[in-house]
């Protein structure tokens, strides 16, 4: 079984969000960067999980310059087998999608990974766009996945319930919590990876159709309110009159 999983660099959740060239760019001053936990956690272990159990190699992919390298290296840590960086700076989500939809074509993975979204950008883009640039079936949010032969089984969660599809291989699929749990890399797997391929790909030219035109923080939140519990009257008022919840 030869499965693709694609990876992005993201800002740690604790980074402080600001902007620069007039708010046209993401300020990266003194900003940690990791693995995409749900490219990480879910949509990596799950791939690893399935190698283990019916054999294989395990590829990761990611978009982006050499500074992305260290986060690629963890990958290989966990468990990957071979990474591969198409050497571009990752414009949008159609750039990305075509990198990686171009290299998948010539290279004939069984499935294709990759985490629900990005903890920057949460825009679930990618993984549609792959799937229509290589005419393959596309299951998003999947929480299980079992593989018989070339058939996939797949859980996702829908509102009020869970739905289960099964689909044939090749498929491209997004991982969402509950797909795999999380593995932390060991000192054997750290040194490995130092010797692991990670293999450098010359970006496929394409035209770009969206670019940022500026960013903006959300509005800063309002002071809180305390209300006497005994003043209930001006409790409905408040959600009546200014909160319009009521």
């Amino acid at each position: 079984m030869k499965l693709l999983v694609c990876v992005s660099k993201t800002p740690d959740t604790t980074a402080k969000i600001a902007f620069t060239n007039d708010d046209t760019a993401f300020d990266s001053t003194g900003v940690q960067y990791i693995m995409n936990p749900y490219d990480e956690w879910y949509a990596l272990v799950r791939a690893l999980e399935l190698k283990e159990a019916n054999g294989g190699s395990v590829t990761i992919i990611n978009v982006g310059p050499a500074a992305n390298d260290t986060v690629i290296r963890k990958g290989l840590a966990i468990g990957a087998d071979e990474a591969v960086r198409i050497d571009a700076e990752p414009s949008s989500a159609l750039f990305v999608a075509r990198q990686i939809a171009a290299y998948a074509k010539a290279e004939n993975f069984d499935a294709i990974f990759l985490g629900k979204e990005t903890i920057d950008y949460n825009g679930s883009e990618v993984g549609a766009m792959i799937a229509e640039l290589l005419d393959l079936p596309y299951i998003s949010y999947a929480t299980s996945l079992d593989i018989a032969g070339t058939t996939a089984t797949v859980a996702r969660d829908i509102e009020g319930g869970t739905e289960v599809v099964e689909v044939e291989m090749p498929l491209v699929l997004s991982a969402a919590k509950g797909l795999a749990e999380q593995r932390i890399p060991n000192m054997r797997g750290i040194m490995m990876a130092k010797r692991k391929p990670l293999k450098v790909v010359e970006a496929t030219a394409t035209e770009d159709l969206s670019a940022v035109v500026h960013y903006a923080l959300p509005a800063a939140k309002a002071d809180v309110k305390m209300i006497d519990p005994e003043n209930m009257d001006e409790l409905v008022r408040l959600l009546h009159e200014e909160a319009k919840v009521i």
